[in-house]
This record gives structure tokens, C-alpha cells and sequence, in this order.
């Protein structure tokens, strides 16, 4: 079991060097040039809704320009057929998207109406092209509303869990956001309470969990794979 996580493990970094080198490649530029004192980071721990639409999307927090990093860290559970990430862009900027996890998990980014921006899926054409723009730090989007959809590519089976982790940038950044993500509970009602609400109650317990696998002040890729403790 130990030697199949080590194995998984492995397998993530290297996929990631394949996938986002030129992206984390900026950050960690700016991160050198910049003190981990200056670096404030905000953690919380929030249960997914069971509903299955963008209108339940986790909130993940604000994207500023050259202020704000989102992170976000969960499973598409067995038989969880999709996971929905909303978020808020405040200026007109390029983004930078990173990504680490499974092989498997599609990723697509919408619009507030719901229209495919960028997508993972390497026969989706010319959303391909933006997703990979997106991945380089290339791709420009305007002040509004957004939602990552998470679900698995063709021919993935339902019953496998499927760990990843994303991040969010826009230029440089001051702060940083840290979101995990855990699974409702079997039988809940996903109207109990909302994401604010729980980040609140759940505050003390993500500083436990969260703070020791999550550090400040890393670079994209170092800051992904960390969050990775949480499930491996």
C-alpha cells in the first residue's frame, strides 16, 4: 500500500513537471524576489455540496491581480461524477492555472453563464489550446464570474477516487488562499449551512490540518504538492 502511494506520488510530480513547467517557472521567479514574511495566508476547511450543478459550487475565494493566489485541494469521490469551484475576478488580467493530481480528472473553466472557456480534454480543439494558454499563464479574462468543473475524462471508472489539487494566479501575489475541500456527509441535507458558515466553525480545525501540510511562501509547485498530504 505505502509503495503504491510513493508510486502515485511520483507519478504526480512527474506529470506536472510535464504540464506547467513555464507556468511555475514565472512564479517562482517572483518568489525568489520577494520576502515569506510578506506572504499572508488564509486557510479554511469546507464540505462540499452534494447537489451536483454550478449554482452549488465551493467558493474559493477572490482572484485580484497581483494580490491574491486561490488553492484548492479535494477527491472526486467514488461515484462522485463532478466537483464545481466558483471564484470572482476583479480586473481583466492573464491568469495562471496550476494543476497536480490523478491522471484522469477533467478540468474545464466557464463562464458565469455556464460557457466552456478552456477545457482539459485534448479533443475539445480550440478549448484545448485556451486550457493550455491558461496552464502557461496566457490567458486573458475579464472582470466577472467563474467556475472550474471538475469531473473524469472518458473511459475513467466512476469508482475510482480521484485526488487533485488547483491553483489560481494573476501576475504577482500577496496573498494566499487555501481551501480543502472534503466530502459532504452521507445523508446530509446540502442545505444546512453555507460556505461561510462553515469556514467559520471550521476555522480552528483547518488551522490544525491544514497549516502544517500547507506552508506560505512556496513556490506553485512546491505549494500543489504539499496539499497532497492531506489525502495520500
Amino acid at each position: 500500500m505505502a509503495d503504491d502511494a510513493i508510486s502515485s506520488v511520483s507519478s504526480m510530480v512527474s506529470s506536472l513537471n510535464a504540464s506547467i513547467t513555464n507556468a511555475v517557472s514565472a512564479l517562482q521567479a517572483q518568489q525568489a524576489a520577494a520576502s515569506t514574511d510578506e506572504i499572508k495566508t488564509y486557510e479554511k476547511s469546507v464540505k462540499k455540496s452534494s447537489l451536483t450543478n454550478s449554482g452549488a459550487a465551493t467558493d474559493i475565494g477572490i482572484l485580484a491581480k497581483n494580490t491574491t493566489r486561490l488553492n484548492v485541494a479535494s477527491t472526486l469521490a467514488a461515484n462522485d461524477s463532478v466537483d464545481f469551484y466558483k471564484f470572482k475576478v476583479t480586473s481583466k488580467g492573464e491568469a495562471t492555472l496550476g494543476q497536480v493530481g490523478d491522471d484522469g480528472v477533467r478540468v474545464q473553466l466557464m463562464s458565469r453563464l455556464g460557457t466552456v472557456l478552456a477545457d482539459s480534454n485534448k479533443d475539445s480543439g480550440g478549448d484545448y489550446e485556451k486550457y493550455q494558454a491558461l496552464q502557461r499563464g496566457e490567458l486573458t479574462l475579464d472582470k466577472g464570474d467563474y467556475t472550474l468543473r471538475l469531473t473524469r475524462d472518458k473511459g475513467e471508472s466512476a469508482n475510482t477516487d480521484k485526488n487533485y489539487a488547483m491553483q489560481l494566479v494573476m501576475g504577482s501575489y500577496s496573498q494566499d488562499y487555501d481551501t480543502v475541500a472534503k466530502q459532504p456527509t452521507k445523508g446530509e441535507s446540502p442545505f444546512q449551512m453555507s460556505t461561510g458558515q462553515q469556514a467559520m466553525l471550521d476555522g480552528l480545525n483547518s488551522a490544525i490540518s491544514s497549516m502544517s501540510s500547507i506552508t506560505y511562501g512556496q513556490t506553485g509547485t512546491e505549494k500543489l504538492m504539499g496539499s497532497f498530504s492531506l489525502f495520500v
